[in-house]
């Protein structure tokens, strides 16, 4: 198994900050991927990767590299289950709770349903706002995977 290293989503990711600081303690590098530039901090363990405006262009960048050692962290629910078909390590969504084999077909269908009920007119409300139990789930969580792919590896 290869040694872990974490992807992220970051376009819209809320818990950058979080996985620096995993990353920082835990020395486990990190490649932000996004579509406009975003500043990172200056550190060896960080790195950027730009990808053009194409459509889903940092979602095929991110699942292409999504093996074994791979963490990805994304809100996104096709992307998790592109990434754990390749997979990868863990994949986890800001909020903490982790994309699995097991639970990727039930998010893939609500997705479907919702937006299809969207599409046909229906007023539907969104995820709840990002709360700080959700940064803590996250962070646990992160932890929790990079050390599970460290002892594996």
């Amino acid at each position: 198994m290869n040694a872990p290293f974490i992807l992220v989503d970051a376009d819209a990711c809320p818990v950058k900050e979080e996985v620096y600081r995993v990353a920082y303690r835990l020395a486990v590098p990190v490649t932000i991927v996004s579509n406009a530039h975003l500043r990172i901090p200056a550190h060896p363990l960080l790195s950027r990767v730009v990808v053009d405006d194409g459509f889903d262009a940092a979602d095929d960048w991110i699942a292409e590299r999504a093996g074994p050692g791979a963490i990805v962290v994304t809100a996104d629910i096709l992307l998790a289950d592109r990434c754990l078909k390749a997979g990868a390590g863990a994949v986890l969504s800001p909020n903490g709770r982790p994309f699995t084999a097991s639970s990727i077909g039930n998010a893939v269908a609500v997705r479907a349903i919702m937006s299809d009920l969207r599409a046909g007119g229906d007023r539907i409300g969104g995820p709840p706002p990002f709360a700080k139990e959700d940064r803590s789930r996250f962070l646990s969580a992160l932890d929790a995977a990079v050390m599970r792919l460290k002892r594996a590896g």
